[in-house]
């Protein structure tokens, strides 16, 4: 008699509607990095420590965000680059997917890289390291303040993300040093930042070829045991995003915008103007505050609906108008706290 077996079905990501893919579970989609686009990427960065001598190859697996988990050497990739319909649907949920492209992919795998090294070999505990890169247990903060223009950071990712941590600044040397070519020996040359540069050069050759301290592997919120669906994620993931409004914005407002009727030569109502110039608006305010795409966004939209309740109109010059709105916002930003949309239990 021929055995029953529970065969799993699989699930054809393509073949569903979007309101039907939201309805499956993530760990149900049966991900894998080998048959995606950051396998070659992977194998790209791999190549790379070969050529730079470094044994070690840091494990990579499928997550909910870019991630090396605190003192563990494994390095975590979103799962929504795993597959260009997820990839497609976290631009439509999120206004962006982080590591979407080529280029962008590389510079943050040679980051969690930096990390994954830096907690295999315990770098961290040098006394050199912490001269020069600070204290690794200094507590991370919600928000840093970031000097654009200082020498004593190497320029890598966005919003100056060297400044953000000890444990950041080393994870960003690490990955313009390893990225091909060796043009920081020109780019940083008389800057303080080559001190940090030529000491990752340093540490890297002597540990190239040593064994790793820590060989922990523990892939902490893999994608495969994901429960929630895709719906609840992104649920969770907007919702621990959005920002509560303070009680002082509808004087912000009013200076911005008017109260006068269009007829009263008013050109156009302050609603309208937030939608027109709302995506040049997010651009500019995420650049200078650091803050997701998202959460601007969100913003935006509270302030364009708090314009159409209140009944503002524009009637200053447009340059003005917009120049006043993006500082009122990325004042704003600049109070909220940014929530770890984690903590929610997805």
């Amino acid at each position: 008699m021929a055995k029953s077996r529970n065969v799993k079905k699989l699930i054809s990501i393509d073949d569903l509607a979007e309101e039907e893919l939201l309805n499956v579970r993530i760990r149900d989609l049966n991900l894998s990095i080998k048959d995606s686009v950051l396998d070659e990427r992977i194998v790209r960065l791999y190549r790379e420590l070969e050529e730079h001598g470094i044994h070690f190859r840091p494990p990579c697996y499928l997550t909910d965000e870019w991630l090396v988990p605190d003192g563990i050497p494994v390095v975590g990739i979103p799962f929504f680059l795993a597959h260009p319909r997820l990839t497609i649907l976290e631009k439509k949920k999120m206004l962006e997917a982080e590591g979407d492209t080529d280029a962008w992919c590389m510079q943050l795998l040679r980051h969690e890289t930096g990390h994954a090294i830096n907690y295999a070999y315990r770098l961290y505990r040098r006394t050199r390291w912490r001269e020069l890169f600070g204290p690794y247990t200094k507590p991370y903060l919600s928000t840093y303040t970031a000097q654009p223009y200082s020498r004593r950071y190497v320029i890598h990712l966005a919003d100056n993300y060297a400044q953000a941590h000890p444990d950041e600044d080393f994870a960003e040397t690490f990955a313009v040093w390893l990225a091909p070519g060796r043009a920081w020996e020109k780019k940083y040359q008389g800057w303080p930042a080559i001190k940090k540069l030529r000491y990752v050069d340093y540490l890297m050759s002597s540990v190239a070829a040593k064994p790793p301290e820590v060989t922990l592997n523990q892939p902490l919120w893999a994608a495969s045991r994901m429960r929630s669906t895709l719906r609840e994620y992104y649920t969770r993931k907007r919702q621990s995003l959005r920002e509560e409004f303070p009680g002082y914005y509808d004087p912000g407002l009013l200076r911005i915008f008017t109260t006068r009727s269009i007829k009263e030569k008013c050109r156009e109502s302050a609603a309208h103007f937030l939608s027109i110039h709302r995506r040049h608006i997010i651009n500019s305010v995420s650049m200078w505050t650091m803050q997701r795409k998202f959460d601007v966004d969100k913003m935006v939209r509270r302030l364009r609906q708090r314009c159409a309740d209140l009944g503002l109109n524009v009637y200053k010059s447009d340059a003005e108008t917009m120049f006043e709105t993006a500082a009122f916002i990325t004042a704003i930003m600049g109070k909220l706290k940014r929530f770890d949309w984690r903590s929610e239990g997805v």
